[in-house]
């Protein structure tokens, strides 16, 4: 059950969850899967697998990165993965859901009242909201998952980012072929590859990877560009 699941799972990956978090950890389920038929938040709508593969994937970026009190937007949230499963493991950090599709945006709200969590919903495409000084170099971290490959996804992430702050990428083990596509797009935005660190989702063999990217310079007022031409030419 998702309890066990959590528990022996944050305790195989270092990690001490806050008191309440795994109750909290068990709404937030509850809530992702009764409007998934309407919504389209997730493709795994078994709860085990759910725990595992959402909860404690985001746990592993955790067990690698430590996130502290920083302010962190999470680009292209969808149901919230990673950044309130992030923040129900670091209730410190200062976060902002960003979400394209009203009605998910709408869901992080609900849910997020729901949890009694203080983050920001906001609806929104990154490629315009990077341009704007609300957003634009405010984080000290943005993070996303399965949005799109890492040289399209670092011109809608990093132009968010402070300089010194950082890029994280939630990527399959197997990305290095994408991470070497990437390179030539990470320095024109002014940043540089720092690390990558894996982890293993616990209870299964999949093996993860946190792409660490620092902001070492500010993104050119070029970046980013609109959608269509980011897909049609990448950096």
């Amino acid at each position: 059950m998702l309890e066990e699941i959590l528990t022996g799972g944050a305790k195989a990956l270092g990690i001490s969850l806050p008191e309440g978090a795994i109750k909290k950890y068990r709404i937030y389920l509850d809530a992702l899967l009764s409007v998934n038929t309407d919504l389209n938040l997730t493709a795994i709508e078994d709860e085990d697998q759910a725990a595992r593969l959402h909860f404690l994937d985001a746990l592993g970026l955790v067990s690698r990165f430590d996130l502290g009190a920083s302010s962190v937007i999470d680009v292209g949230a969808g149901g919230g993965i990673p950044g309130l499963a992030l923040k129900l493991a670091s209730p410190d950090i200062e976060l902002t859901l960003l979400d394209a599709t009203g009605k998910k945006v709408r869901f992080l709200t609900e849910v997020t009242e729901l949890l009694g969590l203080s983050a920001g919903c906001v609806c929104g495409r990154a490629e315009e909201l990077g341009r704007e000084p609300e957003y634009r170099e405010r984080f000290d971290a943005a993070v996303s998952r399965a949005v799109a490959r890492l040289n399209s996804l670092a011109e809608l992430c990093m132009p968010f980012v402070r300089v010194g702050g950082h890029f994280l990428a939630m990527k399959a083990a197997d990305s290095d072929e994408e991470i070497l596509e990437a390179g030539s797009a990470i320095e024109k935005l002014g940043g540089r590859l720092c690390d990558t660190r894996e982890y293993t989702i616990p209870g299964t063999d999949i093996v993860r990877r946190v792409v660490i990217i620092e902001k070492t310079a500010p993104t050119s007022e070029r970046y980013p560009r609109r959608w269509a031409a980011i897909q049609k030419r990448a950096l």
